[in-house]
């Protein structure tokens, strides 16, 4: 077992006690428990116009740091986000293969390195890890063809349209020939997010996505609050709450067991779940690359297939997550796609940002992680790409986005089934 030095810690998280305001005005306290982020400045009796408030915070216990572990994590694990600091717990385990194209470059690897041993980037690595912070988005602001960054609750609609380009202005896709990199089996974990973190993480928490019915052909569901974690982002910890997250499927899939180890076990509902919509969750593939200490993950996922009169309509989700391991802060500008269809169509997709939004990697907050999704009309193809990102000191570079294989699964597999009917999946359409 591993030995970090934070077995038996205190797990917290912050809170906001009143503001207090200047000009001698009163305040009524305020207290959100265990939210990882301030109140909302609230109470104030008439401000003045140019009024300052100043908030204390409280730190609210809510558990107690563990081992890390080099096996497998059992159902019902508590955890902190290693990255993005939320609060969650295991349901069960995926092994994934991880295809990391700087295994096969090793001026990559002595660069990556050198950029997370810094002790200086490390604790504020781990300083960032224990404290959820809040987040700003801002909506998509066009809409587009078939493909792109689309945000995860609106499964048709992308920032810009593609725009048609000869394959001469891309480049290859990464120096590394896919057929040399070699996948190492890696394990994943299928997870709850405690919904009082949901809106303060820097992470989509509706990326896990199905598609509706056959009948409803452009309609898209949502599980709010599940997520897929890599082994070692995984912060372990226990508490001794019978219900120490907030999660309105976290009593439907777990029981409280005090007896065991963790102290949550999964019920009937939560194996039957698994099984019934194992091929649409099932995570098989994991691409990561890095350039400029700026590491791009991608995890693609199949949706299904949807019959039109003309055609066959395929469809995949993908994760992608940025992750700046350097010392200066970046900034990401523009996205730039190429998707190539077994049919034998090329596409070139580019725009401002990603998903409405042109996040900044910083030090204290070096991770961003979205999902879109793409449709082909053929049961396969790859994709593979470059985000254009802009460094503090003025220096913009691009950012390979790994090439990963989309690929479909046989046609006589059913619909995804939902935790209980209509009561957790959100409905998405082009209404949304």
């Amino acid at each position: 077992m591993r030995r970090d030095g934070l077995a038996g810690a205190s797990v917290q998280v912050g809170s906001a006690m009143a503001p207090a305001a200047t000009g001698g005005h009163s305040a009524a306290e305020g207290r959100q428990e265990a939210s990882g982020v301030p109140n909302q400045v609230s109470g104030v009796l008439n401000p003045p116009e140019h009024c300052i408030t100043h908030l204390t915070y409280r730190l609210a216990e809510v558990g107690r740091l563990v081992e890390a572990r080099d096996d497998r994590y059992e159902t019902g694990q508590l955890f902190l986000h290693r990255i993005f600091g939320y609060r969650g717990v295991i349901l069960f385990p995926w092994t994934a293969r991880v295809y990391d194209r700087d295994l096969h470059n090793p001026g990559k690897i002595s660069a990556t390195t050198t950029a997370t041993a810094n002790p200086t980037q490390q604790h504020r690595t781990k300083e960032a890890s224990l404290r959820v912070k809040a987040n700003t988005s801002a909506p998509p602001t066009a809409t587009s063809a078939q493909s792109g960054d689309a945000p995860s609750s609106a499964a048709y609609q992308s920032e810009t349209p593609a725009e048609p380009e000869g394959t001469a202005n891309m480049g290859t896709a990464t120096q590394v020939d896919p057929k040399e990199v070699k996948g190492k089996v890696q394990t994943f974990y299928q997870v709850l997010i405690d919904t009082r973190d949901c809106p303060h993480i820097r992470a989509q928490t509706e990326a896990v996505t199905f598609l509706g019915n056959q009948d409803s052909n452009r309609s898209l569901y949502a599980i709010p609050g599940l997520d897929y974690v890599a082994h070692e982002d995984i912060m372990p910890y226990n508490s001794s709450e019978k219900s120490p997250l907030q999660h309105e499927l976290f009593d439907k899939f777990l029981t409280h067991a005090p007896e065991a180890d963790p102290p949550f076990v999964g019920q009937d509902t939560l194996k039957a779940w698994q099984e019934k919509n194992h091929p649409w969750l099932d995570m098989s593939d994991v691409h990561k690359e890095t350039t400029e200490n700026v590491r791009i993950t991608v995890i693609p996922f199949y949706m299904g297939c949807r019959e039109t009169p003309a055609s066959s309509v395929y469809w995949w989700r993908y994760c992608i997550r940025l992750e700046n391991l350097g010392e200066l802060s970046v900034q990401l500008r523009e996205r730039h796609w190429r998707i190539f269809s077994l049919s034998g169509t090329l596409e070139t997709v580019r725009g401002r940002g990603v998903v409405g939004q042109e996040p900044i990697l910083s030090p204290r907050l070096p991770a961003f992680q979205y999902s879109s999704h793409v449709s082909l009309q053929a049961p396969s193809g790859h994709m593979w790409g470059t985000f254009r990102l802009e460094r503090e000191d003025g220096y913009s570079f691009d950012c390979k986005i790994p090439p990963f294989s989309l690929e479909s699964k046989p046609d006589d597999l059913g619909p995804p089934t939902p935790a209980t009917p209509s009561a957790h999946d959100k409905k998405r359409d082009d209404s949304d």
